[in-house]
Parts: C-alpha cells; sequence; structure tokens
C-alpha cells in the first residue's frame, strides 16, 4: 500500500468510541432511522383544512388539507390525507358542487348542514359551501 492510499484510508475512518467505522458505512443506519416512522401524522401538512374520514375512520376530523389548482378555467381541489394519499376533486361550474377528477370511484354528494358531503368509496369529504339558488333542487 503507497503512502497516499494509507493516507487516504486513514481519512476515510470516523470514529465512534472504540469503534473505527469507514466513511459510508453509517448511511444505511441514517436511513433506516429517517424512514423507521411507522404512523403518519394526525393532520395533513397544509393552511387549508376539512373535516374528512379517511383511511377505515368512522369518526369526521379536520384532518385532510386542501390544495387549489386551476388550470385553463377549471379549479380544481387536491385533498392531502394525513398518510400522504390524495384525491382530486374537479370543481363543477353549474354549482352542483364536485367530481371525483382522477380514479375509477365515483362520488356521491349531498348538501347535509350547509355543507358539501362528499363520499368516494370508503372516505367521506366535508366542504364548506356557497350554493347557487338555482343549483338547489
Amino acid at each position: 500500500m503507497s503512502a497516499l492510499e494509507a493516507r487516504t484510508l486513514r481519512s476515510s475512518r470516523v470514529s465512534l468510541g472504540r469503534y473505527d467505522w469507514r466513511g459510508g458505512c453509517l448511511l444505511p443506519f441514517a436511513l433506516a432511522a429517517c424512514s423507521s416512522q411507522s404512523e403518519p401524522p394526525p393532520v395533513a401538512a397544509g393552511d387549508e383544512h376539512i373535516a374528512c374520514a379517511v383511511a377505515g375512520s368512522a369518526q369526521l376530523a379536520p384532518v385532510c388539507s386542501v390544495e387549489r389548482s386551476e388550470r385553463q378555467g377549471k379549479l380544481t381541489l387536491v385533498v392531502h390525507h394525513p398518510d400522504g394519499a390524495f384525491r382530486r376533486f374537479d370543481v363543477m361550474t353549474d354549482g352542483t358542487g364536485l367530481a371525483v377528477a382522477d380514479g375509477a370511484e365515483e362520488g356521491m354528494t349531498r348538501l347535509v348542514g350547509g355543507k358539501l358531503e362528499i363520499t368516494v368509496g370508503a372516505d367521506r369529504y366535508v366542504f364548506p359551501v356557497t350554493a347557487k339558488k338555482d343549483a338547489i333542487r
């Protein structure tokens, strides 16, 4: 081993107490520590939240966040679940509510106590609404 190789080998070691680790050996442990979170956060990240019951929950709670995006004059709401899942809804311009923007499951909507409740599969979401007079039937 040349002097340069020996110097490089010594400089790539990290001392942790009495153990001598070669540089890079700690990376798998650091990654494992970062990904060991077994439970999702209690509330989805975001500024605006709505009540929802997702991931098998029967109880409505304000834990889903809503992100608004507009493309070609069409408003879409992206609802983020605390576990990282999400659903997209298109805002209907005729005042009838929301429509599921993707996925095979259709949503069932109804007005309950001045709010729009939409159910998609086992998930439920409650949105604040401003109803148009000609859309209420």
